[in-house]
């Protein structure tokens, strides 16, 4: 039992030591989003209404896609690493990239022709016509966006996080100026907020490249690009499709709420309300996320390494800690709610509103963080 209680100490500090970097990633990744649609919300209700629609539009139909994709990565090499087979790393990410750049191009197509679609959908006129410009703004971003998910997933399955954040953390705060610069003093507007995420997505790219070049903690597992790089790539779409569509259809049930808003009565209101609760949901969902990375990482390693044992305990371990972590966000949240609104915008019927929408919102997210860290191993 005294050994038992020890491998289960160990194995909760393993989870933590990783978990704590990739969430901090993670919410420096979703912040920029975040930040810009804060940023436009203070330009008035029918911006915020374009920018909040246009982001889900975007979520639905590029982000969240290319990312499950690139979560392929985490059984490939995770696996890989924990089995020695380092030179595979770098093929297995090259493949990755070459998959996700390809299907980016078919997205930005998709994201050109945002208002036509959005109105097709019986969207409000005016809120389309203004998320058609945000999103048009943000088509550099999809390019971007794969690739840095997948040299993400490169690092992360090496245990390699720390460089991460600082990288994260970089471009976070310069994404702020660039936002106060672009969207408040340049007149460009919500377009400008878009155009600051991908400037900011593309800096993510550049700096994690940059590390993985020259850090010698790559050498083994970045050998430079090779032809093998292209080879069986059906055999990795076998994993990325089905990895794609288990986030897919979890987070498009959530993003297609702020698509229907559009056909209420009040389509500005409800528009801005939703995106402002899913966006809270989207923060508070980077601590499951993050958990459900390090679990990822944590099985992949030990299969590889031939320990089922090992994986076993940690697939119980992290459901403890999400758990525990759902109580205790959930508390919060109830005690946040009557300001929480105040971040996001002057209004306050919509201020109001989002108070009246936490209760809903506090379930939801406990219930989702058990579902996400579940789905971390169960492609495993």
């Amino acid at each position: 039992m005294g050994i038992c209680k020890i491998e289960f100490a160990k194995e909760v500090r393993k989870q933590i030591w990783l978990a704590g970097p990739l969430l901090s990633v993670g919410l420096l990744t979703y912040s920029l989003q975040v930040i810009s649609v804060m940023f436009v919300g203070h330009l008035g209700e029918l911006a915020l209404s374009g920018a909040s629609m246009a982001s889900s539009f975007a979520s639905v139909t590029g982000f969240n896609l290319l990312m499950g994709l690139a979560s392929a990565l985490d059984t490939l090499c995770g696996q890989s690493f924990g089995a020695e087979r380092h030179r595979m790393l770098g093929v297995h990410t090259q493949r990755a990239m070459a998959v996700v750049s390809v299907v980016s191009f078919f997205l930005a197509i998709i994201w050109a022709n945002t208002e036509r679609i959005l109105i097709a959908l019986h969207q409000d006129h005016l809120i389309s016509q203004e998320a058609g410009k945000y999103a048009l703004f943000m088509i550099p971003s999809i390019f971007a966006f794969g690739l840095y998910q997948c040299l993400l997933k490169f690092l992360q399955t090496q245990n390699i996080v720390f460089p991460m954040v600082t990288c994260s953390g970089v471009v976070a705060l310069l994404h702020v100026l660039l936002c106060w610069l672009l969207v408040l003093k340049s007149g460009l507007g919500s377009r400008g907020a878009a155009l600051a995420n991908s400037i900011s997505y593309w800096a993510n790219v550049l700096l994690i490249s940059l590390y993985i070049k020259f850090s010698s903690s790559c050498a083994k597992t970045w050998t430079g690009f090779s032809k093998d790089g292209l080879q069986k790539i059906f055999a990795f779409l076998k994993l990325a499709v089905p990895s794609a569509l288990m986030l897919c259809l979890k987070v498009w049930s959530f993003e297609l709420v702020v698509l229907l808003s559009g056909l209420l009565p009040n389509p500005k209101l409800e528009t801005s309300v939703l995106s402002i609760c899913l966006n809270t949901f989207g923060v508070l969902w980077m601590i499951p996320f993050g958990l459900s990375a390090a679990v990822s990482t944590r099985v992949s390693n030990e299969l590889g390494a031939g320990k089922p044992e090992a994986a076993l305990l940690a697939a119980r371990v992290v459901f403890i800690l999400v758990v525990i972590e759902g109580l205790i966000m959930g508390l919060v949240m109830m005690i946040i709610r009557k300001s929480l609104g105040q971040i996001y915008s002057n209004e306050k019927e919509v201020v109001r509103y989002v108070a009246s929408m936490m209760p809903v919102l506090a379930i939801s997210s406990f219930l989702d963080g058990i579902q996400s860290v579940l789905s971390g191993f169960s492609l495993r």
